[in-house]
């Protein structure tokens, strides 16, 4: 191994990842902590390529689907791997909304529906970079009026921060000259026993839900607009459980979303708070990631979608090899008034902090 590999410890090197896009240079990001694990993103889609840590017997192993250099990140079979999301994070019904009287149209890029933030979402863009230290990188977009058919010029920051305690915190902030909707998240394929070829299923991983409540959605995953208690459902993963308990139920929503891909209520004291979101374990590896957010909702995905596609250092990524965990506001609720507001108006801050937080158990 190479100083320079040795020092980006994932495997990567900075040269791969430099190119110009659209007049904008793309570049690697390595995020160290003392214990000498590591987080490594690029300023395209503000993509994370590698999160860096040990399983119960100390060895490092890459616990985040990612490609090993920029051409494969433009190119990637999946458009939001591991990347930022926006303007609108999830699915908006038909893409219309309504706001101040008016009706906008955005695109339709799921099937019937408006996805991730349309055709050129925030997971396409090259990202202003600035290193802050070792352990942080910000990373600011100009989000112009009529982009992608929003309104409203959005200035966004995002910060993540690779803490000595193996906590990836990712911290947002926007403002908008106008009135506007917005629902920034990372969409990270989290494979916590290590991508490999083939990458394993989750199938075995346990999962914890800090949830009464979920969406259920309808065949084209827009939810019906109930708030239904996840009790006595494949839902409930109030207590520890596999995935592959129930990802294959006799039942109707599983049907509806080829597996988990479901927005959780999460439980709150009040709103905006810090708080507990999901733990996942890999009993195989020992590794655990827990999620605290200032969000409402997590939308869990199982990665159903996946096809076997090519990822870093010849790793696969087939059908169900990683799981996403996104903190947001929940899909289409532009169009449902009874769901937490996603309106920013000119003079409000938005602001989340999902912290992804790493261990073992023995």
């Amino acid at each position: 191994m190479s100083i320079t590999e040795n020092e980006t410890i994932c495997g990567l090197k900075y040269q791969d990842f430099q190119t110009t896009i659209h007049g904008k240079k793309t570049d690697l990001y390595i995020l160290k902590n003392s214990k000498g694990h590591a987080v490594a993103v690029t300023n395209f889609g503000g993509a994370i390529v590698a999160i860096m840590v040990p399983d119960r017997n100390g060895n490092l192993a890459n616990v985040i689907q990612g490609h090993d250099n920029i051409q494969d990140v433009v190119n990637s079979p999946e458009g939001y791997l591991s990347r930022l999301i926006g303007r609108f994070g999830n699915r908006i019904c038909k893409g219309k909304f309504t706001l101040n009287g008016k009706e906008y149209q955005l695109a339709t890029n799921d099937g019937p529906n408006h996805l991730h933030g349309g055709n050129k979402g925030y997971n396409v863009r090259v990202w202003d970079a600035h290193p802050m230290g070792e352990q942080s990188v910000a990373l600011n977009l100009v989000s112009a009026y009529g982009e992608e058919g929003f309104t409203g010029e959005v200035k966004i920051t995002v910060e993540y921060t690779f803490t000595d305690n193996d906590e990836l915190i990712i911290e947002y902030l926007a403002t908008t000259n106008k009135k506007t909707i917005i629902n920034l998240t990372n969409h990270g394929f989290f494979s916590l026993q290590g991508i490999a070829n083939p990458t394993p299923t989750i199938d075995n991983q346990l999962c914890e839900i800090n949830a009464d409540f979920y969406l259920p959605i309808d065949n084209t995953s827009i939810p019906t607009g109930e708030i239904r208690k996840v009790e006595g459902t494949p839902f409930d993963f109030r207590t520890p459980k596999a995935f592959g308990v129930d990802i294959n139920a006799d039942n109707e929503q599983i049907k509806n979303g080829s597996g988990f891909d479901h927005n959780y209520v999460l439980n709150k004291k009040e709103e905006g708070e810090l708080s507990f979101a999901a733990r996942i374990t890999d009993p195989g590896s020992g590794r655990t990631m827990e999620v605290y957010t200032t969000e409402p909702g997590l939308q869990l995905y199982t990665g159903n979608f996946l096809a076997g596609i090519k990822g870093q250092h010849g790793a696969t990524f087939p059908r169900r090899s990683a799981v996403c965990l996104e903190a947001q506001h929940f899909p289409d609720t532009p169009n449902r008034p009874y769901f937490p507001s996603v309106v920013l108006k000119p003079g409000e801050r938005y602001k989340q902090k999902t912290i992804y937080k790493f261990g073992v158990v023995e």
